[in-house]
């Protein structure tokens, strides 16, 4: 690698909390570590020493401190229990930030939406006291630790009063984006049978309000069938009814949000629940190729303390900074951004198209108008930008941009032009950093560094106290071996534990779905990430090359072939006998394509009409973000299984992108991967939707 491709370096790096931290390993430890790989080096070398450093340097408010960080000699599965002994609570310390200068009547959150008229600010005192009332209110209507609390709400100040206040009380909160269909929504919530459910009467986006009664009604009375009580309808448009009568007779209690807060009696407090470092906190959901959407549980500790980590140490958050990050609800950078709080940091919450209602300039009128330091998005969101060249630092679109510190773009690989690109169109003095990780660990693998220089194409570095490698994806599960020569291409891995390993998979048999997800494909000593990757062996920076499963990642937004193969089931069985649907993206794509092939019933003819009816029944069912770019009939050989009748994604999907397929199975119908080949090979451009 070489100095031409260096886009950064920081300004003064000993200002940092990452120089803050080095130089206290140093104090405490009698070290002399003077860059990121040696303290890098150290984080991953002494796990445990890290990790309470990390506790301590990043003000975890706790009521009784931890008697050891980590069990001697832990393995990776099963997961280890650290911190135990502590006693704390996740939404107190997002509430009452240690190590930050808070004052009251600060604004702590700015609900922003496509309506410039509809700006929202909510003080720190104002935050607490709704929180107060929420946690009281549900604490009344039968909510305790363990309880299931769901949210089918866009991200404004309501779902995170609704989030913090499950949290006060020990209760898990997990929260899906209002654009899913009633099928993706009820795949997931049906599994984790929420007591209370938050739902929006309608949404704003793209210039259209949209009415949520008839999908709530849909999902309220499959429901209750499985233990929903109470639906809590935040009234987020005013001409748009709430449907509490109708809600009412599908046989739950509901209520308008606005008198469910003012329901909870002035003298009762805001009590946080004192909890163990493993308590569940989070469900978020798995994209895997088979069956549901797993339902991941994320433990309160273990997800405060990263998150810190990374917020604090890594991205030099402070009260002084201003966080917005473009996701919905249903992503894990909603959870990782709502914790910019623990840091003391303001939070703005967006709902609505990145592009509404001023085109292309609309975030970055944001951005400007509320003096955001620390910006989020996706890769795509920026190289739309940059296929547009619209560049927000032109003087003639006379935005100040000056507060803005860092650009964190994630969900796909950022292509090296655009990173270039990034420092033409922004302020030259950001850290944009591609950051990698997921939601199975609600957290990053694959950090922004303030020591370390930006280079077009790649992550930084791995994350402090993350043991990162890259295996030959060709390995054998009982005995994986590193690439070899090293920078070579591999699979992700991590090879010692971490505070934000997932709890358990929701539900009977969670562990042993915990356990084929991530410690299946190499044995239980490494944790196997699904990432197809590139190391950098002088400079410890990371190259993503997409998936190495079956997960689909259009746009950033990731789900699993399974998905799309119920709707399928559903609809389509008198007239598709199968089907494999698969991401593709070559090298010179920008974003991945969603390729769904079908086998149909024999006497049923494929056509355009088949094609654009799957077409809107996946996006009336799941999302339009789940429909595919291509829908096309499979050749005579139908789809590529092994002998056991196992689909083989991933081969398609690398047959697809122009990646050599790597797999160990035994392909029933080799002639089936031959007909995918040709496939590719004649078509260069997408097929017309």
């Amino acid at each position: 690698m070489t100095v031409t491709n260096e886009l950064w370096r920081h300004q003064d790096p000993q200002s940092t909390q990452m120089w803050k931290f080095l130089e206290h390993v140093n104090s405490k430890y009698g070290l002399q570590l003077n860059d990121y790989p040696s303290l890098y080096k150290w984080s991953v070398d002494n796990v445990a020493a890290f990790w309470e450093e990390a506790w301590h340097f990043t003000g975890i408010r706790n009521s009784k401190l931890f008697d050891e960080v980590l069990p001697e000699n832990a393995p990776m599965f099963p997961r280890p229990d650290f911190f135990a002994g502590a006693r704390l609570n996740f939404a107190e310390n997002l509430l009452f930030p240690g190590n930050a200068d808070v004052n009251g009547s600060d604004v702590a959150v700015i609900t922003a939406t496509e309506n410039d008229e509809h700006l929202t600010e909510t003080t720190w005192d104002e935050l607490r006291e709704q929180v107060r009332q929420c946690s009281n209110a549900l604490r009344a209507a039968g909510v305790k630790e363990n309880s299931v609390v769901a949210g089918f709400v866009a991200n404004h100040v309501q779902a995170l009063v609704a989030l913090l206040s499950a949290a006060t009380l020990g209760a898990i909160w997990t929260g899906i984006s209002p654009d899913n269909g009633v099928s993706a929504v009820l795949d997931r919530l049906v599994q984790i049978k929420p007591k209370v459910l938050f739902s929006d009467n309608a949404t704003l986006y793209n210039g259209k309000e949209w009415s949520g009664k008839s999908k709530t009604l849909e999902v309220v009375e499959e429901l209750q069938k499985h233990g929903l009580e109470l639906v809590v309808v935040v009234k987020g448009l005013k001409n748009f009814e709430t449907g509490l009568d109708e809600i009412r007779a599908k046989g739950v209690k509901a209520e308008e949000y606005d008198e469910f807060l003012h329901s909870s009696p002035k003298e009762e407090p805001l009590i946080f629940a004192q909890l163990p470092p493993s308590h569940p906190l989070y469900v978020l959901y798995s994209s895997g190729t088979t069956g549901l959407p797993k339902a991941i549980v994320h433990t309160a500790a273990g997800t405060l303390l990263q998150h810190k980590k990374e917020l604090f140490i890594h991205s030099n958050l402070s009260s002084r900074s201003r966080m917005l990050y473009y996701t919905t609800t249903s992503w894990m950078m909603h959870h990782w951004s709502v914790s910019s709080l623990s840091c003391g940091a303001s939070l703005v919450l967006y709902s609505g198209s990145p592009f509404r209602p001023h085109g292309h300039l609309s975030l970055p009128r944001l951005l400007s108008s509320l003096k955001v330091t620390h910006f989020g998005t996706s890769a795509a969101y920026l190289t739309t930008l940059e296929a547009n060249n619209v560049r927000p630092i032109d003087p003639e679109h006379n935005l100040d941009l000056s507060s803005l510190e860092a650009i964190y773009s994630t969900a796909a690989p950022l292509p090296p032009s655009t990173f270039a690109f990034v420092y033409t169109a922004f302020p030259s003095i950001i850290n944009l950093a591609s950051i990698t990780g997921g939601t199975d660990i609600i957290s990053l693998f694959g950090a922004p560094c303030p020591l370390l220089p930006v280079r077009a194409g790649e992550v930084q570095c791995a994350g402090l106290g993350m043991a990162i490698s890259v295996i030959d994806s060709a390995s054998d599960a009982s005995n994986p071996l590193p690439v070899d020569p090293v920078g070579s291409e591999g699979d992700l891995v991590c090879l010692k534990p971490f505070p934000c390993q997932p709890l358990t998979f929701f539900g009977p048999g969670g562990d042993d779905k915990y356990k084929a997800a991530y410690f299946e494909r190499f044995g239980t000593s490494m944790w196997h990430h699904g990432d197809f990757v590139r190391m950098d062996p002088s400079t410890g920076a990371l190259v993503m090359l997409g998936r190495s499963d079956g997960v689909l990642k259009p746009a950033g937004v990731r789900f699993g072939s399974a998905e799309i193969y119920n709707v399928l089931t559903r609809f389509f069985a008198s007239e598709v006998e199968d089907a494999v649907c698969v991401g593709r993206r070559r090298e010179f794509d920008r974003d991945e394509t969603v390729c769904l092939f079908v086998v149909m019933v024999p006497g049923k003819q494929f056509s355009s009409e088949v094609r654009d009816r799957i077409k809107n029944v996946i996006k009336r069912e799941l999302s339009p973000r789940h429909v595919p770019g291509v829908v096309e009939e499979c050749g005579p050989a139908g789809i590529p299984k092994t002998g056991n009748g196992k689909k083989i994604e991933v081969a398609v999907k690398q047959i697809l992108s122009g990646l050599k397929v790597k797999t160990n199975a035994s392909v029933a119908n080799p002639e089936a991967l031959e007909w995918f080949r040709s496939w590719a090979k004649a078509v260069e451009e997408p097929l017309p939707n």
